[in-house]
């Protein structure tokens, strides 16, 4: 059994109206924009409190991962002069 629901839909790739003229540069450009802003509408922006909320997230993530990373460094390079009997600074 073959699936035929997209059969004959391979290689279409657009998604969008097709152009019906050819545009100059300054054509391509406005409608490049154009489209950009009407993107740009479509965007959820949050609120206040959510931005703070995220905000504080990224802020312990980010601290948190810093102080994973500051022990291991610390402990490989006790480890180290350990191993190989360097001075401390």
């Amino acid at each position: 059994m073959t699936d035929t629901s997209t059969a004959g839909r391979r290689g279409s790739g657009r998604s969008g109206p097709p152009t019906q003229e050819k545009r100059g540069v300054f054509g391509a450009i406005a409608l490049f924009v154009s489209q950009i802003i009407d993107e740009l509408r479509k965007v959820v922006r949050p609120t206040r409190e959510e931005l703070t909320t995220y905000t504080i997230v990224v802020i312990v993530f980010v601290a948190a991962i810093m102080a994973y990373v500051f022990g291991l460094d610390y402990a490989f390079t006790r480890l180290v002069l350990w191993v190989f009997g360097g001075a401390t600074a």
